[in-house]
Order: structure tokens, then C-alpha cells, then sequence
């Protein structure tokens, strides 16, 4: 069981002057290699591209329009190969209202210029100018977008420049998140953490800004499923356990079965569904069938995050789908909250009960007993961990009074002592001091949950908010 992939499908056409095609013998085939090149390489990202060609004239225009507008694509790149007309941009835009990425990529770095100013004829000249004067037009699209109101970005740079291309390659795994959003199908298990206010949400509001779908799940189909679980079932479970975890001698035999039954009974749930990450809170009553279903996820809520479905506690919506942004980034995304600062060391610590993202742990997770769940009825097995050492993202999904947006931070896992209560916990330092750092975040207004995931992704977050057309906010 892991998430799944979607097919995505950019589009790029383009653009030049027919004028100058008479003009200058070879100029049209030189820029249309140079677009097949950059078709390659962004199919390479591993995208479909439909290519509407070289779209020299507004008839042109119409037509590049209409074909990516058949071929529904996600972006479109818009490679500027020489000096063009505006008006054969704006109608390929105007139709497909979709991001516009401005590919401003010259052929080279630097022109040689010695040779070029010896080649002896200005007419030759002119026409290997044009051949490197895909700048030219660049301020006449923004010009004509800006006053269309169209969305667009730039890349720009040269055809051997890693930079541009890792730019472009952001891209293509930003509209692929943003694909993946849309088509995820989010469980809500159980109910929010009664007075947890900050992590109430607007379910209409998460599925009209990602397109997510939210199934309300019900516990007596857990219990269902968990009722029918066999003994084969249960032993293949431990199993996983064994192998995903260090599992602790302190775990009593029925406390691992206990939860492997659950396991197996979560696994149904979520393939009867088809979701692609939850959010669960329950309590129950002392003693109560479904209290002794909610003490036993947390194993098996994390055999499921680190298979990219991620499940996020206390019924935190918002952060399940920043679980499953970073996610489906590639960088894990583990549940967190801020646990306390170390002002000598300059760190704050975050961690948190509950599910982790064993795939990004700092060597071995352990599965360990805990005689309490602080704050939560019951005892149980849960998970000790810490995220890898090295580069990290804290992403949240802010509901603010007016709008739905992402606050992110790039950070460093560094090490140090840790708190050894059976929770994933964490040493982080930022670039900005920790007071700074916890006061800016605060201040932005998230819930006290946060994903914390591998890597510095800010950039693609940022990319993912232009396709979206929802805004960043990134604290460092």
C-alpha cells in the first residue's frame, strides 16, 4: 500500500517572429532545435509535454491555443526563442488559464564576441543576434500579462544552466503536488480535540482551495474491520512491525497484538476508501471498544505515513494536508508541535505523540510502551524518534481570518540530547535566532501543529502557492 502517482501533463509552445524567418537563413531551424532540446529535458522530469511548436503569428496563436487547451495541461512553458509579438502570447494564455512559466533561456552564456564581430557581414550578424535575443521580449509579456491579469513566472538563463533547469524542474514537482491535492481523498476519523480551537478548520474551505476530497469515516467501520481480523493477519502484521521498527522488550506481547490487529484493521479502512492521508481524534469511554481502537493506531498510523499516507492527530485537517504536500514532495512530513527551546544552544525542539514519518528518522524508530498518553485516555505502544540530521522544512496550512495559505521555515535537524518519553522529538536551529524564529512563526497565526519534512523545499512550497494562487509566507 503507498500513495498514488497521477500522470502530469505540461504543455509548451514557442514563440518567434515569421518576419524574420526570410530574413535570415537557418535562424528558424537553430530555434526550433533549441526548443526540442528543452522538450527533452523537461520531458526527462519525468511530465508528458505537449508541444504546440513554434507559434510565430497570431493564427498561430489560435491554434497553439487550442491544442494545449485539448490536451488539458496542468502549466505552460512558454519558451521565448527570439524577439516576438506580444499578441502571439496573450490568445494561448487568454485560453488556457493556466500558470504561464516565461522560459528566458538564452543559447549560451556569453556570446563570443570576437568572432561574432568578425563574421564580416551585418546581415549574418543580425541574424545570430537574434538567435540570442530571447531578453528582448521578456518585459513586453509581463507588460501584456500584468495588464491581462494573467499568472505567470520567469525562468531565466541559459541552455547549460543547472539553475535554470533545477528551476524548471521545481516546477514540473510543484504542479504535480498540485495535481496529486486534487485527487487525494482525505479521511476524517473520529472528531476534533474538544477546545483545540486553533485546529478547527473549513473543510469546504480545504477542499475549494487543493480540490481534496474529505470522507467522514466512522469508528464502527474500524471496529468492523478489526473484528474480522484473523490470527494470520495479525502474525504478518508483526512481522512489519519488526521490520519497520525496533520493537522495545518493554512492549508486552498484547499491547503488539493489540495494535497489529488495529494495523491490519486501518490498512481496510484506508483501501475501502482509497484515501490518500487521515485525520483522527477519539476518545470513548472508559473501557469502551472504540478507546481500545484509539490506543492502538499509533503503530499502525505509522506504518502508513512512511508509506506516504500520512495521518495526522487530534484530528488536525489542515496539517494532514501539509503532511501530504511534503509528502508527495518526496521530503516525509512528520507530525510536530513545539515541545520547548534550548536558549543556550540557541534550538527549538518539536516533536510529537502519535504517528510519525519513520522514513526520515535519524537511524533505527523504536516502538516503545507508554503508561499514559499525556492529555489522552488510555496507555499503549508508541514511537520514538528523530528526524535525520541534515536539511529540514516545517510547513503549515494556515486557515487565517480571510484566506487559506502556507507559512513555511527551512531549518537544520542538528544533534543533541533529546527527550526520551516515547515521542518523535526533534533539535532544530534556523538561520534567524530562536526567539526571532518563534515569534515570527507565531505570529502568522498556525495551529500548533506543524509537518516537518527533509530537505530545504521552500522554493518548490512557494512554486506549489503560485499554482495554486494561494500565498507563502516563509519565515526564513
Amino acid at each position: 500500500m503507498k500513495s498514488k502517482s497521477y500522470s502530469i501533463k505540461v504543455g509548451l509552445f514557442g514563440i518567434g517572429l515569421d518576419t524574420y524567418w526570410p530574413q535570415f537563413d537557418g535562424l528558424l531551424d537553430k530555434l526550433v532545435g533549441y526548443q526540442e532540446l528543452i522538450k527533452t529535458k523537461i520531458s526527462d522530469f519525468g511530465v508528458e509535454v505537449a508541444d504546440a511548436g513554434m507559434v510565430d503569428n497570431p493564427v498561430k496563436a489560435r491554434e497553439a491555443a487550442d491544442f494545449l487547451k485539448s490536451q488539458d495541461v496542468e502549466i505552460v512553458f512558454l519558451y521565448v526563442s527570439t524577439y516576438a509579438l506580444s499578441s502571439t502570447v496573450l490568445p494561448v494564455a487568454q485560453k488556457l488559464k493556466v500558470p504561464v512559466i516565461i522560459l528566458n533561456l538564452q543559447p549560451m552564456a556569453q556570446l563570443d564576441y570576437e568572432a561574432f564581430n568578425n563574421l564580416g557581414d551585418r546581415g549574418t550578424m543580425t541574424g545570430v543576434w537574434l538567435e540570442n535575443c530571447q531578453a528582448c521580449s521578456v518585459p513586453e509579456i509581463a507588460s501584456v500579462f500584468n495588464r491581462s491579469g494573467i499568472q505567470y513566472d520567469f525562468v531565466t538563463g541559459h541552455l547549460q544552466d543547472d539553475e535554470a533547469w533545477n528551476d524548471i524542474k521545481s516546477w514540473t514537482e510543484a504542479v504535480a503536488v498540485a495535481a496529486s491535492m486534487r485527487n487525494n481523498r482525505l479521511g476524517i476519523l473520529g472528531h476534533y480535540y474538544n477546545g483545540m480551537l486553533d485546529v478547527y478548520t473549513d473543510i469546504t474551505k480545504q477542499s475549494a482551495v487543493f480540490g481534496t476530497h474529505i470522507e467522514l469515516l466512522e469508528m464502527c467501520e474500524l471496529k468492523k474491520y478489526r473484528d474480522e481480523v484473523t490470527e494470520s493477519e495479525v502474525a504478518t502484521k508483526i512481522e512489519e512491525f519488526n521490520r519497520a521498527f525496533d520493537v522495545s522488550q518493554e512492549c508486552e506481547i498484547t499491547e503488539i497484538e493489540r495494535a497489529a490487529r488495529t494495523s491490519v484493521a486501518l490498512d481496510k479502512l484506508v483501501e475501502n476508501h482509497d484515501l490518500g492521508s487521515m485525520a483522527y481524534y477519539y476518545e470513548g469511554e472508559l473501557g469502551n471498544e472504540y478507546e481500545n481502537i484509539v490506543t492502538s493506531v499509533i503503530a499502525g498510523n505509522t506504518l502508513l505515513t512512511g508509506k506516504n499516507i500520512p495521518i495526522a492527530g487530534e484530528c488536525e485537517v489542515k496539517n494532514a494536508q501539509a503532511m501530504k504536500i511534503m509528502a508527495e514532495f518526496g521530503s516525509g512530513g512528520s507530525f510536530s508541535e513545539f515541545y520547548l527551546m534550548d536558549f543556550k544552544e540557541d534550538v527549538v525542539m518539536l516533536g510529537h505523540d502519535g504517528p510519525a514519518h519513520f522514513d526520515i528518522a535519524e537511524g533505527r524508530v523504536n516502538l516503545v510502551p507508554l503508561p499514559v498518553y499525556h492529555g489522552k485516555p488510555g496507555k499503549g505502544l508508541s514511537i520514538q524518534m528523530t528526524v535525520k540530521h541534515g536539511p529540514v522544512t516545517l510547513l503549515s496550512v494556515v486557515e487565517g481570518k480571510d484566506n487559506v495559505f502556507l507559512l513555511v521555515a527551512e531549518g537544520e535537524s542538528v544533534e543533541g540530547p533529546v527527550l526520551q518519553i516515547g515521542n518523535t522529538n526533534s533539535r532544530y536551529h534556523f538561520s534567524i535566532e530562536a526567539k526571532r524564529f518563534m515569534n515570527e512563526w507565531s505570529k502568522q497565526g498556525p495551529a500548533h501543529h506543524c509537518a516537518i519534512g527533509v530537505g530545504h523545499i521552500a522554493d518548490k512550497i512557494e512554486k506549489l502557492g503560485r499554482i495554486l494562487n494561494i500565498d507563502v509566507i516563509r519565515i526564513c
